[in-house]
């Protein structure tokens, strides 16, 4: 990461309550061929989230904790805060003394900027204040919310007029927290009704809706220089499993999360 920073634009891609099973099915199923054609070997990895729920999980991620690889052993970051005694820092990690990521990036010289999409970052209140308020800019608008079945399409726009109005010779940080994948979501299933209810399907239909305009984010993120980008869930969500139905609860269905970072250039980003 030492070699990134500085030289990469940087995008951090949360596609909120997306469940690693049903991401991973997709992939293999070929039903997400955008994203798939960017996941190294075309596949999901699979993490566990830092939190489990979207306010937990990002203040988290911003502390330099993503999802960590849902297997034994000490995982070495890619970001992390100076402060003594951490096990994860490793010599190519990137050290920040600053107390969050956003902070420690716009130190060292990048313009950061948020996309919110779920209510932790709609400005409308305190609490709704808080993530957002770590960024030089931030954004939402009731278009990019959960209620908006065109929420991601208006997020990518938006991202888009950023990137092209940030100055050539600054290295963008740009975090997009998509509320696509969060109920309510049945609208993006073709034939549901909102009496139908959300489920599965409705999620993994939500999933194919992003894919169809991802690329559009890649694109312009890979305008202006290389692009490091970062994409995964900050937690997942029941739809009935063992009973249990949503999210801020202590279940696999929502502690296992998707997981990839890859490079972004011109070309593969088309």
């Amino acid at each position: 990461m030492n070699r990134i920073v500085g030289s990469h634009d940087i995008l951090l891609l949360t596609l909120d309550t997306l469940r690693y099973d049903v991401a991973a099915e997709l992939a293999e199923a070929g039903r997400i061929p955008t994203l798939a054609r960017h996941l190294p070997g075309g596949r999901w990895e699979k993490r566990h989230a830092p939190g489990s729920f979207t306010y937990a999980s990002h203040q988290a991620m911003f502390a330099g904790f993503l999802p960590t690889p849902a297997e034994p052993g000490r995982h070495p970051r890619l970001f992390a805060a100076d402060f003594a005694g951490s096990e994860t820092t490793a010599d190519g990690t990137f050290v920040y003394d600053t107390p969050d990521l956003v902070s420690g990036l716009a130190k060292a010289g990048y313009r950061t900027a948020c996309v919110g999409g779920v209510g932790f970052f709609n400005r409308q209140g305190a609490l709704g204040s808080v993530l957002p308020g770590l960024f030089e800019e931030a954004h939402w608008e009731p278009e990019f919310g959960v209620a908006s079945p065109t929420s991601f399409e208006s997020q990518v726009t938006r991202a888009e007029e950023i990137a092209a109005r940030t100055a050539p010779e600054q290295p963008l940080f740009l975090f997009v927290n998509v509320s696509a994948l969060h109920q309510p979501n049945w609208f993006h299933l073709p034939g549901a009704s909102k009496e139908d209810g959300d489920s599965r399907a409705t999620h993994a239909a939500a999933l194919e809706y992003v894919d169809r305009h991802v690329g559009r984010l890649f694109t312009a993120m890979s305008s202006r220089r290389p692009c490091l980008a970062i994409v995964c869930s900050d937690h997942g969500t029941a739809y009935g499993d063992d009973g249990w139905t949503g999210h801020r609860i202590g279940h696999e269905s929502v502690w296992t999360v998707p997981y990839a970072h890859f490079p972004l250039d011109q070309e593969a980003a088309r």
